[in-house]
C-alpha cells in the first residue's frame, strides 16, 4: 500500500544537496515520519474524548501541528496550496520556529519516559538537513499519504521503515552497528523465550531490532488489556549513545506498535558497575555490542576487568545487568573465545563461574554485511558460583580460579556447553543474506542439545586451566588434510602442461 510513497520520498532524497547518503535519507525520513504519526495519534485521542464527552489536551500547539505547517487541508480534503508554506518560507519556518519548539519540550516534560521528553530529546539530537523548500514540500506531501490508524497500517509501514535501516546498514564499512539480520535475532529470542512479565534489556540497541522483534514475538495470540499495558509501558529498555540510532530506535518502536519507547540516549558504559542494584536488573538481554571500539581509560576505570575492546566492556556490564536466573543472548567477535591476553582470559573465567553459559552459536563469515569480522552468539544464564575467587589484574589482588590447581568444574556456573557451526552452504552476501530457514536447524537442535556433524557439546572441565580457550573447534569434521609442498605442486603443473603439450600435437597430426 505504501511501498510505492517510500519509493517516492528517496527520489526526492536522492535529488536534495543536502542529503548524501543512505544515512540521511533514514534520518531525514524518521523525523518526518515521527511528526505525521504523533499527528495522526492526537487526532485518535481527540476524537475517542470527544465520543467519551471528555475533554482533549494536544501535546503540539495548533500553530505548529501537521495540518497547520505541513499539509493544511481545504474542506474537501485535498491540500491547500494557497496556505502551504513553500521555499525559503518553508526551510526558514522548520529551522527556526518548528525545530527550537520541538527541542523545548525536553524541557518541560515531567519525566523521560513521557512521549513529551522524547520529542524534545530527538529533535535536539537531529537537524533538518533539506535546503530546498521546494524538495522539503514534495516530501511532506508524500509523507500526508501515509497512515498510522490501523494495526495493518503500522504494520506495513514498519516493513518498510526495517527495509530502509537495513539499506543503511548495507551501506556502510559499520553496517552491523545499525543492523542486525532480523532472522538471527528471531533465532536468537526463539532460544531465550521471553514471556509476558519479563523486562527485556538492549545496551546498546542500535536501531532497537531486538526490542521490536522481541515486541513482535510476544504480541502473538491473544492478550488481556493488562498483558498489552505491560508490555507498552513495563518490558522493553533500551540504550543508545549515537544521536542517528537514537532517533531511529524510537520511530522503529513507534511503528512496531510502543507509543513510547524506553530508549534512553547515554553511553552504557559511563555507568560505574558497583552501583547498580537488584532493582536495575533484567529478565533477559538481547545484544549486538558494537565491535572494535575503544573507550578511554576512565570509561575502563567502572569495570573489574580493564580493556579497552568496547564490546569485552558491555560483556561485562550485561552479566552484571542480569537478574539471577535471567537469560541473555549476546553477540561478540568470535576471537573472544581464544584472546590469550589478561583481560579476555579473566572475562571468560567471569562468564562460565556467573552464569552457565550453556550454547555458542558459530556464524558464518558474511553474516554481517560490512562488518568485516566473524562473530559467535553467546547464550547464557545468570547462575550461582560455588566458589569463584575475584581476581582484579590491573591492581593484582586476588588468585584467579586457573591458578589454584583445581578442576576446572569447581566454583563455575557453566557445565557443558553446546557448540552449533552454522552452515548455510553458500556464501553470505548482500544477495544471499541470512534468512530464517539457516537457523530452524540451530532452533531445533538446540532444545535438546543434539549432537550432530554440526554441533557438539564439550564439558568444562575439558577446557584448558590455563588458556579458557573457548574456540569452536567441531570434534566430528574430517581431518583436512595437510598442505603439499610448493615443488610437488610445481612438479604435477609440469607434468600435466607435458601431457597437454602431447595430446594437442597428436589432434595436430591428425588434422
Amino acid at each position: 500500500m505504501f511501498e510505492q510513497t517510500f519509493k517516492n520520498i528517496d527520489d526526492v532524497l536522492w535529488k536534495e544537496a543536502g542529503c548524501t547518503t543512505e544515512l540521511d535519507y533514514t534520518e531525514q525520513t524518521s523525523w518526518l515520519l515521527f511528526l505525521k504519526y504523533l499527528d495522526d495519534l492526537e487526532q485518535e485521542r481527540a476524537l475517542e474524548a470527544e465520543l467519551a464527552g471528555k475533554p482533549y489536551e494536544f501535546i503540539i500547539d495548533e500553530a505548529h501541528r501537521w495540518s497547520a505547517w505541513a499539509a493544511p487541508k481545504k474542506a474537501n480534503g485535498t491540500l491547500d496550496h494557497d496556505n502551504a508554506l513553500i521555499g525559503d518560507d518553508l526551510i526558514d519556518y522548520v529551522n527556526r520556529k518548528l525545530f527550537p519548539y520541538l527541542q523545548s519540550f525536553k524541557q518541560r516534560a515531567t519525566s523521560p519516559d513521557t512521549i513529551e521528553y522524547k520529542i524534545g530529546e530527538i529533535f535536539s539530537e537531529i537537524k533538518n538537513r533539506f535546503q530546498s523548500g521546494y524538495s522539503l514540500r514534495d516530501a511532506l506531501e508524500y509523507i500526508d499519504e501515509l497512515r498510522f490508524r490501523s494495526q495493518q497500517e503500522k504494520h506495513e509501514l514498519s516493513h518498510l521503515y526495517e527495509a530502509k535501516i537495513k539499506n543503511m546498514g548495507n551501506a556502510g564499512r559499520n553496517g552491523g552497528e545499525y543492523y542486525t539480520p532480523r532472522p538471527l535475532i528471531r533465532a536468537m529470542i526463539h532460544v531465550v523465550k521471553p514471556k509476558i512479565g519479563d523486562r527485556i534489556y538492549d545496551g546498546a540497541c542500535g536501531s532497537a531490532g531486538f526490542l521490536c522483534e522481541s515486541y513482535d514475538y510476544l504480541r502473538r495470540g491473544k492478550l488481556t488489556t493488562k498483558q498489552l499495558e505491560t508490555l507498552q509501558t513495563d518490558t522493553f529498555t533500551g540504550k543508545e549513545k549515537k544521536s542517528l540510532a537514537y532517533v531511529i530506535a524510537i520511530m522503529n518502536m513507534i511503528l512496531h506498535g510502543i507509543d513510547a519507547p524506553n530508549i534512553i540516549h547515554t553511553n552504557t558504559l559511563t555507568e560505574n558497575l558497583s552501583d547498580i542494584q537488584d532493582k536495575n536488573r533484567f529478565d533477559i538481554i538481547l545484544a549486538n555490542p558494537p565491535f572494535g571500539g575503544k573507550e578511554r581509560k576512565e570509561v575502563q576505570q567502572n569495570f573489574p576487568i580493564k580493556t579497552g575492546e568496547t564490546a569485552f566492556l558491555f560483556l561485562q556490564h550485561f552479566i552484571k545487568m542480569l537478574k539471577m536466573g535471567g537469560r541473555a543472548a549476546v553477540v561478540i567477535k568470535n576471537t573472544f573465545l581464544s584472546n590469550s591476553d589478561n583481560a579476555s582470559r579473566a572475562l571468560r573465567q567471569e562468564l562460565l563461574s556467573s552464569c552457565n553459559l550453556h550454547t555458542i552459536l558459530d556464524c558464518p563469515s558474511g553474516t554481517f554485511i560490512g562488518a568485516g569480522v566473524k562473530t559467535v552468539v553467546l547464550f547464557f544464564e545468570k547462575g550461582k558460583p560455588f566458589d569463584s575467587v575475584p581476581f582484579d589484574f590491573a591492581q593484582g589482588t586476588g588468585m584467579p580460579l586457573f591458578s589454584q590447581g583445581k578442576r576446572l568444574n569447581k566454583g563455575m556456573a557453566t557445565r557443558k556447553i553446546w557448540y552449533y557451526q552454522l552452515d548455510p552452504g553458500r556464501n553470505m552476501g548482500k544477495t544471499n543474506s541470512l534468512n530464517d530457514e539457516d537457523l530452524c536447524k540451530f532452533v531445533e537442535l538446540q532444545a535438546t542439545f543434539a549432537e550432530t556433524e554440526k554441533s557438539w557439546l564439550v564439558d568444562i572441565a575439558d577446557v584448558d586451566r590455563e588458556t579458557f580457550d573457548l574456540s569452536v573447534k567441531n570434534p566430528n569434521k574430517a581431518e583436512e588434510s595437510a598442505l603439499r609442498e610448493p615443488q610437488e605442486i610445481l612438479d604435477e603443473i609440469a607434468a600435466l602442461d607435458a601431457e597437454s603439450a602431447e595430446i594437442l600435437a597428436g589432434i595436430g597430426g591428425m588434422l
